[in-house]
């Protein structure tokens, strides 16, 4: 069983950015597959980005977003810049199998909120 926390989520206003963390429980984080997704009001939830061995983005973020993990703190990172209000949902943290490419999640953080407005 993996328990996973976000925090760092806020307010920010366009082209702003913001540093997502997810801290997980457990002795084997460095196993698992640790992505980000994401869910705006009426819409499904989202991938953003995956990190195994290798990274994996959703189109809409690339060149923007970076994901990142420290494995000796059993965390994982969003860095988000140049952010715009499309960016505005809530942001799950996952843990799971698979390689960034092929993300089969089987653990969810409980979310964070992210808003961009001026």
């Amino acid at each position: 069983q993996v328990q996973l926390v976000e925090s760092g989520g806020g307010l920010v206003q366009p082209g702003g950015s913001l540093r997502l963390s997810c801290a997980a429980s457990g002795r084997t984080f460095s196993s698992y597959t640790m992505g980000w997704f994401r869910q705006a009001p009426g819409k499904e939830r989202e991938f953003v980005a995956a990190i195994s061995g290798s990274t994996n983005y959703a189109d809409s973020v690339k060149g923007r977003f970076i994901i990142s993990r420290d494995n000796a703190k059993n965390t994982v990172y969003l860095q988000m810049n140049s952010l715009k209000p499309e960016d505005t949902a809530v942001y799950y943290c996952a843990a799971g199998a698979g390689g960034s490419w092929n993300f089969k999640v089987a653990y969810w953080g409980q979310g964070t909120q992210v808003t961009v407005s001026s």
